[in-house]
């Protein structure tokens, strides 16, 4: 029986709480919070105001780190040194430099460490990447996710006095929103090899950070992409389009349509003698089996891991992807110029630490503003 902790009792960090007692394996016997307020609703169970006492107790195996985001480097690290296996909230880091420091506490032969990218048990992710990695849709030339029903309101940004800022959460809707949407699109299409991104700052609410982002990608191999995110844009869209040799595909709705070329695009092109032919088509509707485990096949596949060593659907490990992609928008925004990947992870953190430096921002904070959680995952 793993013995687990929470660190963490905001939000996400009392949703996982309840989701404890669902699985098997596993006994939540600790939980965290510096708000004294929020232990109360736990009276049998070992309660710390400070996580690093929970950390040192001796009475967890494992922790759940679910607290604001910089703090996700810190104690996790703190864990790790201690022998503890934990699972981190997204992003698992708020910088590159800061990612690398986690992952380095970390010894793969003794330790499970995963992330909570959730969004990977989804069975229509995973089908978008077995067609994509499989080879359906041959060499990749496009991508474009378009992911801007990300709408809050004012509201949700006042709800935390740590929420939009760049000291508290270090960036917008690339750091809070989207870290599942680029850990995704990286785990399905691989890392770009260059970024160039323009971003509005406190464009649609009374915030320092980034609340729209357009980006674009450019792959190893000459493919092309574009990302786009917004949570100031109602009715929103998700469409993600990955186009290939072979054909596309395109997701939206929850429909997945795949379009194949009967021949290759690129053959179809040099070989034909027509001037407007294309090559036929044939379209399919893929309907994967199964439901999304979301949070909850997350953390029963981290207590198996641990138990059973079954392989981690989340490494965080993979976690600085979309740190590092996110990382690369705002610095090409700041820069205005395009930034190679791998990103300088020390030039970033510089500069990340400058706009905390030079920050007059005073946040709004509204009274009884806690976000209803349930609400929170329209955009994914």
């Amino acid at each position: 029986m793993v013995r687990l902790g929470i660190i963490g009792l905001g939000n996400m960090g009392t949703a996982h709480a309840k989701i404890v007692p669902q699985l098997t394996g596993v006994q939540l016997v600790a939980v965290a919070d510096e708000d004294s307020k929020r232990l109360h609703a736990y009276p049998d169970l070992k309660t710390f105001a400070d996580p690093q006492a929970l950390i040192n107790s001796g009475e967890v195996d494992a922790v759940l780190i679910a607290t604001p985001h910089y703090s996700h480097t810190t104690l996790g690290i703190a864990a790790l040194e201690k022998g503890l296996h934990v699972l981190v909230e997204k992003p698992i880091s708020v910088h590159k430099a800061d990612a690398e420091r986690l992952i380095a506490a970390w010894n793969p032969q003794k330790q499970v460490f995963a992330a909570m990218f959730n969004q990977r048990t989804d069975p229509f992710y995973q089908a978008i990447r077995e067609i994509v990695q499989g080879g359906q849709l041959g060499e990749i030339r496009r991508t474009n996710w378009i992911i801007t029903n990300w709408f809050r309101t004012e509201a949700y940004y006042g709800s935390s006095a740590w929420r939009a800022t760049w000291g508290g959460e270090g960036g917008g809707v690339l750091l809070n929103q989207c870290p599942h949407n680029l850990d995704l699109f990286q785990w399905i299409c691989g890392m770009p090899s260059k970024v160039r991104a323009f971003c509005a700052f406190g464009r649609d609410h009374n915030i320092e950070v980034e609340d729209e982002v357009t980006a674009y990608f450019e792959y190893p191999n000459g493919a092309t992409g574009v990302f786009i995110t917004s949570t100031g844009e109602a009715p929103g869209t998700n469409r993600l389009e990955i186009a290939g040799d072979l054909g596309k595909l395109v997701f939206e709705a929850n429909k997945l349509t795949l379009t194949l070329n009967e021949v290759s695009a690129s053959d179809f092109c040099k070989s034909s003698k027509e001037s407007f032919a294309a090559p036929k088509t044939t379209v399919s509707e893929v309907s994967p089996d199964g439901k999304a485990g979301q949070h909850q096949e997350i953390l029963q596949n981290f207590i198996d891991a641990i138990t059973t060593s079954t392989p981690v659907i989340a490494p965080a490990a993979e976690g600085i992807h979309s740190v590092e992609l996110a990382n690369a928008m705002l610095y090409s925004a700041w820069t205005d110029t395009t930034v190679e990947l791998p990103l300088d992870s020390a030039a970033y953190e510089a500069a990340l630490q400058a706009k905390i430096d030079e920050s007059s921002f005073q946040k709004a904070v509204f009274e009884g503003g806690d976000v209803d959680i349930s609400k929170s995952f329209a955009g994914i």
